[in-house]
């Protein structure tokens, strides 16, 4: 689990429309198992029981107990360091300067490198050369394989997916071997997630969906490639080592691993430097020097004494996307965190066509989501439910409401002119609006959070095994913390809300103005929401 920067939002669209019309092995010195093709030693098939989730899901368990899961025959316990040795001496036999940092278990992220010898803020570390780096560009082992992916003109993900899979089955025959066996046998990504657990566990998180895209697009992607380049090149691409599982593989590493070199102007993974584990707290990023040795280096953003892990930072990324990524939930404080929330017009409101007009119009949809952090929430959120609240049918006021509910088109005056439109009951309602979709979303979390508070001692009168009793306590930690997480956020939205609405409701004198003078008045008079609302554009991605 490492990497900086990466460009985790292009991995997600993947389906047919990217595609053009058309080991845990046992000890280093182990051949491939056989030659059934023209450029891979076909590795043994590895089983195992489909590992089942939530205890209270015993149908579902019941259902899924007898299948079998095919894994890949490469990479190694994502907690192994017993190979990473392997991996620093081939490096350094290739070129990798003197390092300050050792591979070793750490406490977060299972393994992770360490410093030592005392490093200061702003040293700089790594100097991993270009020559290690594996992008879409690098040299296929087996040509054929190279010649076949270079003329379907693939983009990058799924190339670099097809790459890892080639090398990684050719075993000691690759040159990247000594890297390959360093890799988690298991990513951490949500591709490792059934569609079950991720309905289960997710439930209560918006985060569900994306990682139920995730997974099917990722699927659609493979099944799009087997049908039009796998299936009519079997030799190249046999069966047994280009299956869904060996695919998810290799889109997991990439989730985790790789990174975006800005001065590079490209996605690669860097061998060594993706030993590298995130904090949140850090602002220190990979990037390729190309005046010192044309090679990727990073710089301390603080101290570190001998014996202790040295972070870097994977980007602003709040925990949920951490989890689909990269499969944890950080323990220190992430001021990157969000939670969405949904809102969407009244299927019965007379003017309900012309809203969605409008909304159209400026690019936005019913229903539409909206980030609310720690600190509070958009102003489009806000702009968006006094347009659901209005009692007004003028298509140019709609629009005017809409363009105020996205940043990227909103002016300095259209709020104004929003809240000018409004009568103070629309302005009151709009705002019971937002609490009341941030209170049902808070009640999802607390009955998801009161039903998994069950001991250990009742999971195991379903789960029927350590290593699925194992899992099932590990997703449903994740799924619990990023709960919790979120909930904090809403709670914070929620007493925001609470308060500038009695503001709204409560001040003597403005019964009788406009919504926006009274909203004028009650934040004049010590409301929250001018303290904490912020502008986003919410239609980047």
């Amino acid at each position: 689990m490492a990497m900086a920067a990466l460009v985790f939002h292009g991995a997600v669209a993947l389906r047919s429309s990217l595609l053009p019309p058309l080991p845990a092995l046992a000890s280093p010195h182990l051949a491939p198992a056989m030659s059934l093709s023209l450029c891979h030693g076909i590795p043994p098939i590895v089983s195992g029981s489909l590992r089942t989730t939530k205890h209270k899901e015993k149908e579902m368990m019941d259902k899924d107990k007898d299948r079998k899961k095919t894994g890949v025959s490469w990479g190694c316990d994502p907690r192994s360091i017993e190979n990473g040795t392997l991996l620093q001496d081939w490096l350094t036999n290739e070129g990798l300067a003197k390092q300050k940092l050792v591979l070793d278990r750490v406490e977060s992220g299972g393994r992770g490198l360490v410093a030592t010898q005392s490093l200061r803020q702003g040293e700089r570390l790594l100097f991993v050369p270009s020559k290690f780096l594996i992008s879409a560009d690098s040299e296929w082992g087996c040509a054929e394989t190279g010649k076949i992916i270079k003329e379907a003109g693939l983009p990058e993900w799924p190339t670099l997916a097809i790459f890892l899979i080639s090398e990684a089955s050719r075993g000691t025959t690759s040159p990247w071997f000594p890297y390959f066996v360093t890799l988690p046998k298991t990513p951490s990504s949500i591709l490792q997630w059934t569609e079950d657990e991720v309905n289960i566990w997710l439930t209560a998180s918006p985060v569900r969906e994306k990682a139920l895209e995730c997974i099917r697009d990722v699927t659609e992607t493979y099944r799009d490639l087997r049908a039009t380049i796998f299936s009519k090149h079997p030799d190249v691409f046999p069966s047994q080592v280009y299956t869904l599982e060996a695919f998810k593989w290799a889109f997991g590493i990439l989730f985790s691993r790789l990174v975006r070199l800005p001065s590079l102007g490209k996605l690669a993974l860097v061998p060594w430097a993706d030993m590298l584990n995130h904090s949140p707290q850090v602002d220190a990023f990979l990037d390729f020097d190309q005046s010192n040795g044309k090679s990727v280096v990073f710089v301390t953003d603080r101290a570190y004494q001998p014996g202790e892990q040295v972070f870097i930072s994977y980007g602003k990324r709040p925990s949920g996307e951490l989890l689909l990524a990269y499969g944890f939930i950080p323990s220190e404080f992430n001021a990157h965190d969000y939670v969405e929330l949904e809102m969407g017009l009244d299927n019965e409101d007379p003017s309900y066509d012309a809203k969605l007009t409008a909304l159209e119009e400026h690019g936005l949809s019913s229903p539409q989501r909206f980030p609310v952090r720690k600190d509070g929430f958009p102003a489009q959120l806000l702009a968006y439910a006094r347009l659901i609240s209005s009692r007004v049918s003028n298509p140019a006021q709609l629009s005017l409401m809409a363009r105020a509910a996205t940043e990227a088109k909103a002016t300095a005056n259209d709020t104004a002119d929003v809240e000018a439109i409004l009568s103070a009951e629309e302005e009151t309602d709009a705002y019971e609006r937002v609490l009341a979709v941030c209170e049902n979303s808070i009640a999802e979390y607390t009955s998801f959070l009161e039903a998994n508070e069950e001991s250990d001692d009742e999971a195991t009168d379903i789960v029927d095994s350590s290593a699925r009793l194992s899992r099932t306590r590990m997703l449903r930690q994740l799924a619990v913390d990023l709960c919790k997480n979120e909930q904090r956020i809403l709670f914070r939205l929620q007493y925001i809300l609470r308060t500038d609405l009695r503001g709204l409701r409560t001040l003597p004198g403005t019964e009788s103005m406009s919504g926006g003078a009274k909203g004028k008045a009650k934040r004049a008079n010590g409301g929250l929401f001018n303290l904490f609302k912020w502008n986003i554009d919410i239609l980047e991605k």
